[in-house]
């Protein structure tokens, strides 16, 4: 199946707080953070419209989705990170695996292979 046989769907990502707008940045990095990147990549490659939001650069975002905000409010920080899929809240708390993602957006989940090695190769 060719990405463009995919249906377009929209991914939207509510980061916590981050360095930077990706948070692969700064001396120590998060090697989840580097695998969530890779995984975003590859969405994006298969037609997936990626919208990610930082706390700490996007605030007006996060308070203009009641959902975010309502969970903010409730836990803070510690509600983060968020996936929605289309609006519908898909992810709270963790950042889902590829396999997950793809499940989640109705992607074939054959070709889900990891860019990157647990050593955090690609960054």
């Amino acid at each position: 199946m060719t990405h463009d046989s995919y249906p377009m769907t929209t991914l939207k990502l509510y980061d916590p707080p981050l360095c930077c707008s990706s948070g692969v940045c700064g001396p120590s990095v998060d090697p989840v953070l580097v695998r969530v990147n890779a995984d975003l990549q590859w969405l994006k490659s298969r037609g997936v419209a990626v919208e990610r939001y930082n706390l700490a650069q996007q605030p007006a975002d996060f308070a203009t989705n009641p959902l975010v905000r309502e969970r903010l409010q409730a836990k803070g920080e510690n509600a983060l990170p968020l996936a929605f899929v289309d609006d519908e809240l898909v992810a709270a708390r963790f950042y889902p695996t590829r396999d997950q993602f793809a499940r989640l957006l109705g992607l074939d989940t054959e070709d889900t292979e990891p860019a990157c090695d647990s050593e955090g190769c690609c960054g």
